[in-house]
């Protein structure tokens, strides 16, 4: 049974999908979860042709939230709004450059610290209103803006790169994600 692009893509995105809905039911470190890097490539695959790509991630984020639990209504608007950012990063990346799909997991996950932490300064009763109390509220944030760019990068390559290399093993051709 030969195998068409089309089905290793949409059978590779349900497997990361799945794989992704598990890494946050898991135990895990705060914010180290492969759900920007599967918004990143659900961007990049998908949403190109078929604009409910964009809306995968958003898709296991509502399920493994119903596990998990919801919280207050913006902060989680903040939360589901960035993800979809990193989608629509992910439409815009040439996805033959390693290093600005890189790139792209970069500015995903600096765009998420700097909306998500705002959100809570601005939302919850946490932080002062003031620029102190933005400031304490980014401050505190730092080790988990680092699981989270550190999530991103290596989901993000793990992703990418093993798509890329499905598609070369299947059909015979040189991975786009290598130079040349």
């Amino acid at each position: 049974m030969k195998v068409t692009n089309t089905q290793l893509l949409i059978t590779f995105t349900v497997v990361i999908a799945v794989l992704s809905f598990g890494a946050r039911l898991l135990p895990h470190l705060p914010n180290f979860t492969p759900i920007g890097a599967l918004a990143l490539f659900a961007g990049a695959y998908l949403a190109k042709k078929h604009w409910w790509g964009l809306f995968v991630p958003l898709f296991i984020m509502f399920v493994s939230d119903l596990f998990i639990g919801f919280y207050d209504v913006k902060l989680m608007a903040v939360v589901y709004g960035s993800f979809l950012l990193y989608a629509l990063i992910g439409r815009v990346l040439p996805k033959q450059n390693p290093l600005l799909v890189l790139g792209g997991a970069l500015g995903g996950a600096v765009f998420f610290y700097l909306a998500t932490n705002f959100a809570v300064w601005m939302f919850s009763p946490w932080y002062e209103k003031s620029v102190e109390g933005l400031m304490l509220s980014y401050t505190l944030a730092l080790p988990f803006f680092r699981a989270t760019l550190l999530g991103d990068l290596l989901f993000t390559g793990m992703f990418f790169g093993a798509y890329e290399f499905a598609k070369a093993y299947l059909f015979k051709t040189k991975p786009s994600l290598v130079s040349s």
